[in-house]
């Protein structure tokens, strides 16, 4: 495998890529574009000051208490409003998120120690701002409860170290790893960075390979690597590893620190995984564009992959929950080991020895569809030399 071969196959890539606009928009502009755009979108990471409606027929001191610790909270910006009907329409118009209901006499019962009720109704249309309000209130509730039932222990002559024990029999420590606060945006960035990185390199080297072969120019190809395939395929690849390297290293240097990205563990070892991941894409890349005879369509599969590819691979949604053939379509996808160990890394600090089934599993992967793009190269070249061949004159 001669390096002239491949130096020629490169510069080859270089000028075919900078001719096709398409390609230039795909792998120069789409990948930065992307980048800052969708990461704009979750830069605030957590959600804050979420309209909640408020009906207080009780209208006591610690109804009263209770509201305005749940209004303290960084989640939850309180509307009062006069009756149930009213707030039902709010939610119902998208003015509020959910509903909160104090029943009338609920201190007297509180502090009988008799059960009260306190209705929440929340609008579980939209994810996140249910879950959100859900959360909030129940902390708060819990605490303003537990808060009354020590002040009545207290009353009943127990001292505060016996009161506190009688409230809280169990103390539960509750300590969020890694994504602290728990915010859905510090979740979801860094896994959407690496979709980025991954559909710009499918679409661009895919769209490329397809553009190609309708073009009739992969004769071309092999001429300029001397007909050797693992250098059509080293030269034609080296272009597109180094373009995304760089790629890869302005995310989580940059994009990483303008979106406040916390990155836990080593950054060579995080490198190291981004190669083999990128080492992987390519020829995969180019077999998946080399089964197609038109630009148009390869690159309009590879757009339309985009979120089934994301969604299968287990970082929004549990792998062992999947169904069988979607579970076993996810391990052909090199994003599924690659996502497992980039999330210990970035998220975790994890060490890539923590997460060796997935270095492995990435690793396999690399090596098929390395051996499966040099098959389809070589078939490739069987039908370009019949058709010149058999070919007119």
């Amino acid at each position: 495998m001669p390096l002239s071969n491949i130096i020629r196959v490169l510069l080859r890539e270089v000028k075919l890529v900078a001719t096709d606009h398409s390609l230039l928009l795909t792998l120069l502009i789409a990948p930065l574009l992307y980048a800052f755009f969708y990461g704009s979108i979750y830069s605030y990471k957590l959600e804050e000051k979420v309209p909640l409606s408020v009906v207080d027929d009780d209208r006591s001191a610690l109804s009263r208490q209770l509201v305005e610790q749940i209004g303290l909270t960084q989640m939850v910006q309180i509307t009062y409003v006069p009756d149930l009907q009213t707030a039902q329409e709010n939610i119902k118009a998208g003015v509020s998120q959910g509903l909160l209901y104090i029943e009338k006499g609920m201190e007297r019962k509180v502090m009988s120690m008799q059960q009260a009720h306190m209705v929440v109704a929340l609008n579980a249309a939209r994810f996140l701002p249910s879950s959100d309000l859900l959360a909030a209130i129940t902390r708060v509730g819990l605490t303003v409860g537990a808060g009354v039932r020590l002040k009545y222990s207290q009353m009943g002559g127990l001292n505060n170290e016996m009161a506190m024990q009688e409230t809280q029999p169990v103390i539960l420590d509750y300590r969020p790893l890694f994504n602290e606060q728990a915010s859905y945006g510090a979740f979801l960035l860094p896994g959407l960075l690496a979709l980025i990185l991954q559909q710009t390199l499918l679409i661009g080297i895919s769209g490329g390979a397809a553009a190609e072969r309708g073009r009739g120019t992969f004769n071309g190809l092999m001429q300029s690597a001397g007909y050797n395939i693992s250098a059509a395929l080293w030269g034609k690849g080296l272009f597109y590893l180094v373009l995304f390297c760089c790629y890869a290293f302005f995310f989580t240097q940059v994009n990483f620190n303008i979106l406040h990205i916390d990155m836990r563990g080593s950054g060579w070892q995080l490198a190291v995984v981004m190669l083999l991941f990128l080492l992987t894409l390519i020829p995969m890349g180019l077999f998946i564009g080399w089964m197609f005879r038109s630009q148009l369509l390869c690159t309009q599969i590879m757009a339309f992959s985009t979120y089934p590819f994301f969604l299968v691979t287990g970082y929004t949604w549990p792998l062992e929950k999947l169904p069988p053939a979607l579970k076993a379509f996810s391990a052909l996808l090199p994003t599924t080991p690659f996502l497992e160990l980039y999330q210990g890394i970035v998220q975790q600090g994890a060490d890539i020895s923590d997460r060796a089934p997935a270095l492995v599993h990435l690793a396999i992967l690399w090596l098929s569809y390395t051996l499966i793009c040099l098959w389809k190269m070589k078939r490739l070249t069987v039908i370009s030399d019949k058709a010149v061949t058999f070919g007119p004159g």
